[in-house]
């Protein structure tokens, strides 16, 4: 990967990434073309990731969806990304940061939470890396440094931000940290080729840079964010009020899915995984799914709660990027689907 190919932008750019995502968002968006029966559509598109095996992959795959199918659209690299198209319809549900999907629903994207998919815990973090013999130690050594992350206006970019914060950097300081968009696949090789200063890394991909060595982290959000969900998968309002039985079959197999893999050895989970990305026929290296090692989900069943939504509200409004007042924290999310809530789920 040559530095040309390297997306940049500084901090003022991840406000315009997601005030971009967001009014994009027409409010009368396609409504999706899979036939079924009344309330209950039984095919859903969705957008993949390459190298790795989703939630709803792996659910499928075990066979947790009942009668819904999956249509695989296409490939993704950003949370951001995939839930502006199910908001404009171009899929039928799509999964991100849960501060990128507040900054939608606040411009008026009609998508609701669902179900939690991934999140932050002792073994599932997101870590900032540099080179062993970096002389990066602390938030203020970042200052005019380059990090490398998936997405712009994500999970990485806005744990950045924070952590800068809390560690009493200014916001003119902030804008001199540049974050530049990066391939997951490739971020650790512009990592070790010095096109970035510091790498955001998680899952997979992480553990496999990890085992590699001669890196080490300058910090990660469980340190100081503790465990919690980070992402949520949405449907369209208009979605779910047709199909509330697809989107019921949907939540209720991803809780279940969360829950096979907490309880079942991981060299199971890794060797079904690897089994599903090989028969795809995608094109893609297994390599980097055997070091898996937990989703990260915080509540059983990925059942979402205020907290998953009030952290990034707030820092949101800290930061001027939605007005203060205008989310309402349990508007975002619905648990209605999820039989984990109501302590059905086994």
């Amino acid at each position: 990967m040559s530095a040309s190919s390297i997306t940049g932008t500084t901090r003022r750019r991840f406000i315009t990434t997601l005030a971009v995502a967001a009014t994009a968002v027409p409010v009368t968006a396609a409504c999706g073309s899979a036939a079924g029966s009344a309330g209950h559509t039984r095919t859903l598109r969705y957008q993949g990731w390459t190298g790795q095996v989703t939630l709803p992959e792996l659910a499928a795959d075990l066979g947790y969806l009942g009668d819904v199918r999956l249509k695989w659209i296409g490939n993704t690299i950003s949370g951001p990304q995939d839930v502006q198209s199910a908001a404009t319809g171009q899929v039928d549900f799509g999964g991100a940061f849960n501060g990128a999907v507040i900054k939608l629903q606040a411009a008026g994207a009609p998508i609701t939470s669902v179900i939690g998919y991934y999140g932050t815990d002792k073994k599932y973090y997101n870590g900032f890396f540099v080179l062993n013999g970096s002389p990066i130690k602390g938030p203020r050594d970042l200052i005019g440094k380059k990090i490398g992350m998936n997405t712009l206006g994500g999970h990485s970019q806005a744990v950045l931000d924070l952590y800068l914060r809390r560690n009493g950097l200014s916001t003119a300081d902030i804008e001199k940290v540049e974050a530049l968009a990066v391939p997951p696949v490739t971020t650790e090789q512009s990592l070790r080729q010095g096109q970035i200063d510091v790498a955001a890394l998680s899952g997979i991909f992480q553990d496999k840079a990890i085992a590699a060595g001669g890196i080490r982290p300058v910090f990660k959000d469980y340190d100081f964010l503790g465990a919690f969900t980070a992402g949520s998968y949405v449907f369209r309002d208009d979605f779910i009020k047709r199909n509330p039985g697809t989107v019921r079959a949907f939540t209720a197999g991803i809780a279940k899915t969360i829950e096979w893999t907490r309880t079942t050895p991981r060299a199971e989970v890794v060797a079904r995984m690897t089994k599903i990305l090989k028969a795809r026929g995608r094109n893609e290296n297994a390599d980097a799914l055997q070091y898996w090692k937990s989703a990260g989900v915080a509540e059983k069943g990925g059942v979402l709660t205020d907290r998953e939504f009030d952290t990034w509200r707030t820092w949101l409004e800290q930061v001027g990027q939605i007005p203060k007042g205008k989310v309402k924290v349990s508007d975002l999310y619905t648990n209605e689907y999820n039989p984990y809530a109501s302590g059905g789920g086994r």
